[in-house]
């Protein structure tokens, strides 16, 4: 069965093993192939393989053993795993049941599937969910060495944000100081602290920031770890001047917090603000917003790093700007 494999020397094969399954992405329903010294790894989200890592398609068989939904449907179903939940997104209920009862049915170790029943909405960034198989809406979720709890139902996660927070996370040195404006669970966070850093989390979600709490304990950084539920916007007053590194995950409204963002940095600040913009100018509507809130407080301003996350609609795109205020 062809299925999309990060190809690797044979030497690099275990720490690029360990990089994909740290991060939720290695396919262990298919089997490793090895070819003429190099390593076809299968990976369960090509979009989310980290871009120095090359993804080909390849023959895979199926790991010995192991039945697939595709292999009771007669089709190759859709779906995303979320530690022990598997979530669909299918308009039609009757094939959704089914291809759920495929999951449950299969190899995969799933005690839950979930359909997406609406899209995310409101200012804690929820969704809801028909749940087709199994009970609750919990699970934990691994991500490069770090573990989160997490209630879909209760609040935003995305796996497919893996690589993008790894990315930024590995900016982080030892001793800085992080605020993350919308924290949620705090995938940024969690492994920041677990860097050495002295971490922020704020969230309108309570809830978020209970989860945020309890994930600190389970990471052994609850002493690097403050978690503030409320508005960021209210949040000045103590930590003003204080970030060393600010997270801006926030795409569709973070402008609206970049006076807050400016107030909150210290003298030499990074600033990770992300924007969904069309794609025929996806940068310069952030960059120009930033340079209206930070250069009348007397910041200069260098970009650093001009991302593309990902596709977030026809002709839109998810970006990220890495902007160093000084």
């Amino acid at each position: 069965m062809e299925r999309p494999c990060v190809r690797v020397a044979r030497e690099d094969g275990e720490a690029t093993r360990q990089r994909l399954d740290d991060a939720a992405l290695l396919d262990h329903d298919h089997e490793i192939v090895h070819e003429d010294g190099e390593l076809f790894l299968p990976v369960t989200d090509p979009a989310a393989v980290p871009a120095d890592l090359s993804v080909v398609p390849r023959d895979v068989p199926v790991r010995e053993g192991q039945t697939l939904p595709a292999d009771l449907l007669g089709f190759e179903p859709t779906y995303e795993r979320l530690g022990d939940i598997v979530i669909v997104d299918e308009d039609d209920d009757e094939r959704a049941r089914e291809v759920a009862a495929a999951i449950m049915e299969s190899s995969i170790p799933a005690e839950t599937v979930l359909n997406r029943a609406s899209k995310v909405k409101g200012e804690q960034r929820v969704r809801e969910w028909d749940v087709l198989a199994g009970d609750g809406t919990e699970t934990v979720h691994r991500e490069y060495g770090s573990e989160f709890l997490v209630d879909v139902a209760e609040m935003y996660f995305s796996p497919r944000l893996a690589t993008e927070r790894h990315r930024v996370v590995q900016q982080v040195e030892s001793g800085e100081r992080v605020f993350d404006m919308f924290a949620g669970v705090g995938p940024f966070v969690i492994p920041a602290a677990r860097r050495g850093a002295t971490a922020v989390g704020v969230d309108i979600n309570e809830t978020a920031i209970e989860y945020l709490r309890a994930n600190a304990e389970r990471n052994g950084v609850a002493d690097r770890v403050t978690a503030i539920a409320g508005d960021a916007r209210e949040t000045t007053g103590e930590y003003a001047g204080w970030a060393d590194r600010l997270v801006m995950n926030l795409p569709h409204s973070a402008d609206e917090f970049l006076d807050t963002a400016v107030e909150l940095a210290g003298e030499d600040c990074v600033l990770h603000y992300y924007d969904i913009q069309h794609e025929d100018d996806p940068y310069g509507p952030g960059e120009a917003a930033i340079r209206e809130a930070a250069e009348p407080a007397g910041y200069d301003i260098e970009v650093e790093t001009r991302h593309t996350v990902r596709s977030y609609a026809p002709h839109e795109l998810n970006v990220c700007l890495d902007v160093r205020l000084f």
